[in-house]
């Protein structure tokens, strides 16, 4: 089992930057593509940005220059920091860990960005 533990949403002004921390604890087992999720209401799920374990990162178009993913494997976190904000980019963020060696996947709880215009 993994558990994930989100933080740093909140609400900023368009053009603001906000930093989301996710915290993974409790598996033994190697965490294999971490990533970040959004969903804003009415929405579907997407996906945001994604990393491997060997730092290889992808984003979706829409955050591309303006995002970053990082993660540090030694303590089983990863960031997702978020320049340049729009009022687009409202919505819950979830944190993803994929743990291959278990065939799962684990969500966090999920944290509100609300970017105003």
């Amino acid at each position: 089992q993994v558990q994930l533990v989100e933080s740093g949403g909140g609400l900023v002004q368009a053009g603001g930057s906000l930093r989301l921390s996710c915290a993974a604890s409790g598996s033994i087992f190697t965490i294999n593509d971490m990533g970040w999720y959004r969903q804003a209401p009415g929405k579907e799920c997407e996906l945001v940005a994604a990393i491997t374990n060997g730092g290889s990162t992808n984003y979706a178009d829409s955050v591309k220059g303006r995002f970053t993913i990082s993660r540090d494997n030694a303590k089983n976190t990863v960031a997702l920091q978020m320049n340049d904000l729009k009022p687009e980019d409202t919505a819950v963020y979830y944190c993803n860990a994929d743990v291959q060696a278990l065939a799962a996947n684990y969500w966090g709880q999920g944290t509100q960005v609300t970017v105003s215009s």
